[in-house]
């Protein structure tokens, strides 16, 4: 089978592929620009997949996320998760891999952190990453989640986040948002892919 090239190798700047993925397709992607946040409409995929390219925020702090079941009226889903971190510092004097148990919630309605330290906001740096979300349109069962992400913290560590764990509601969920813990995501882009 012949190697097929992308003309355009910024993922950030896909809108169709040359290749078949088997069953992910793009389903929307969304640009920030000083954006409060940013909302999908979610479908009926068996599982969607959101890539975060160069997530730079206005503040210095975390990206976060929730759910809705009401079309976005409301995002105020129960969620129980847990969330460890590796992180190095650029000065090569501490590291970590550890469990982070102010991160995780356990039956709460409130937004989970995708990046559990803050992000830097200096101008060259930025959050990437990815969010896989199973079949969110199951009237039967609970739905997963799980992330990973890496970042620039504020005290120039390189931060590797893995969150993980579920909407504890039988009630098919409609949409998502991201936001940042405060201020605007200033700049980046969002891609959602849905598998079937």
């Amino acid at each position: 089978m012949p190697l097929t090239k992308l003309n355009n190798k910024a993922v950030a700047n896909v809108t169709t592929l040359p290749v078949a993925l088997g069953d992910m397709v793009l389903v929307s992607s969304a640009t920030a620009s000083s954006s409060a946040s940013i909302e999908f409409s979610l479908g009926n995929y068996k599982e969607y997949k959101f890539f975060f390219v160069n997530i730079h925020p206005a503040n210095n702090t975390p990206l976060k996320f929730n759910l809705s079941t009401d079309n976005g009226s409301n995002y105020n889903v129960t969620k129980t998760t847990t969330a460890f971190t590796a992180y190095h510092n650029e000065g090569d004097t501490d590291t970590l891999l550890g469990y982070q148990t102010a991160h995780d919630l356990a039956q709460s309605t409130s937004d989970q952190r995708i990046t559990i330290f803050n992000i830097k906001n200096n101008n060259d740096s930025s959050m990437s990453g990815y969010l896989h979300l199973f079949n969110p349109s199951s009237s039967t069962y609970v739905k997963h989640f799980m992330s990973v992400c890496n970042y620039e913290e504020t005290s120039q560590y390189s931060i590797n986040d893995y969150i993980a764990g579920y909407a504890n509601t039988t009630s098919p969920l409609t949409n998502i948002i991201f936001r940042m813990d405060s201020g605007n995501i200033d700049a980046g882009k969002i891609l959602m892919f849905g598998v079937n």
